[in-house]
Order: structure tokens, then sequence, then C-alpha cells
């Protein structure tokens, strides 16, 4: 059991974790920031469009509900609920929507990273080899092949 504790804590110390942690956190605080805009900004301004219809009310109803003489209900309404759908959609929308334009931002920094990184290392390789480069030293094969050439000479 030890052992298995051990191995949890390894684990959950490791970055991947808490990354993951955080970005569901974000992830949960970005998902009621795009639910409120959807609800609060959007549906509204499509149901004024739309003739001044509030959009989560708009429902095809079934079965009206039944009530008794006191106005209690005895059946409940059976509704499909299309507003409350339509305001899932484009929810939906518009959260894949702004990932998109997250992930093609970060792409597009990643890529002039790149580009900067391989320009340098381009203006690098050319500074090198502009450069003249110091004749390397022979090998000791080579230099014994040379005193023997000298002495044959003499």
């Amino acid at each position: 059991m030890k052992k298995f504790i051990e191995e949890f804590k390894t684990f959950i110390a490791k970055g991947n974790v808490l990354d993951m942690a955080v970005g569901v956190i974000i992830a949960t605080a970005f998902g009621k920031i795009t639910t409120s805009l959807v609800n609060d900004v959007f549906m509204p301004f499509i149901g004024w469009l739309i003739g001044d219809i509030d959009l989560t009310e708009l429902n095809i109803v079934l079965s009206p509900e039944v009530l008794n003489e006191a106005g209690e209900v005895m059946t409940p309404a059976v509704v499909v609920a299309i507003g409350t759908f339509l305001s899932t959609v484009i929810d939906f929308i518009l959260i894949a929507f702004v990932v998109f334009l997250i992930v093609k931002a970060f792409n597009t920094a990643k890529e002039k990273a790149e580009a900067k990184k391989k320009a340098e290392e381009a203006a690098a390789a050319a500074a090198a080899a502009a450069e003249p480069q110091p004749e390397p030293e022979p090998s000791d094969e080579v230099k014994l092949l040379m005193e023997i050439r000298d002495l044959l000479k003499k």
C-alpha cells in the first residue's frame, strides 16, 4: 500500500498533471464566459432579429399540461425545447470558433519563432563559413612522412 501511495504522489507531482488541472480550471471559467456571452448577448440579439422572440422559450408543445379544478398540475406538459437546443448549438459553435482562433494564434506565433530561430542559425552558419578556417594540423603519420621526405632530400 505504501508503494502505491508513493507512486500516486509521483504521478500527482508530475508537471503534466498540474498543467492538466490548470487547463480544466481555466476551461471551466472560459465555459462560463462563453455561456454568458451566448445567453446574455447573442441570444437576445438573435431573438430581436427574428421578431422579439426569446429563443429559450421557443418550444413545440406536444401535449399541454392538464390542470385540476384547484389549478394544480395533474399532468405536466410534454415539450420539445427547440430554443434551448438552438442556444446550446450556438454556444458550441462560439466555443469552437474561439478555440480555433486561440490555436491559430498559437500556431502562428510558433511558426514565427521557429522561422526566427532558423534565420538566426542560418546567419550563424553563414558567419562561420565566411571566417577563414585555420589549416588543420597534419596527423602524426603525415608528420613522420614529411620527416622521411626531408631526410631523403639531404
